[in-house]
């Protein structure tokens, strides 16, 4: 896809209307998210300018929310238990991955580690990332 073309008089004006900045406060996150909203309900009707103040915004917003709001980050042991927990599982419904009740427990219990051979047969199990349980 090739580079869309701006005009900058266009351009500034939308910035004049919304006047984007680095967000620092929850007002300004609230007015940014606003503005955000407008320019995406416009759709195919947003212009090329329009969309590269999206751009911008999106991204100050992400910013601010990722520094404000971090995302907490488990173990793989925590993100087993909170899977389990949330689809209503028991130590013994694990035995197809873990081959063993003992090992199972282990891991539960936090005694043993993940393996990797483990960690791809959870992901399959659960639906999800490798990565959450290495």
């Amino acid at each position: 896809m090739g580079a869309l073309v701006i005009d900058d008089k266009k351009y500034a004006r939308v910035l004049a209307r919304v006047l984007p900045r680095v967000i620092s406060s929850e007002a300004e996150h609230e007015r940014m998210l606003a503005e955000v909203e407008k320019l995406m309900d416009k759709g195919e009707r947003r212009t090329a300018e329009e969309g590269a103040v999206l751009e911008l915004m999106v991204r100050l917003v992400t910013a601010y929310e990722e520094e404000r709001y971090p995302l907490p980050t488990f173990s793989p042991r925590e993100m087993l238990l909170y899977l389990m927990e949330q689809r209503g599982l028991r130590q013994a419904d694990l035995l197809p991955i873990f081959k063993s009740r003992g090992y199972a427990s282990d891991v539960v219990n936090g005694k043993r580690a993940i393996s990797k051979t483990q960690a791809r047969r959870l992901a399959e199990y659960f639906r999800v990332s490798v990565d959450l349980f290495v």
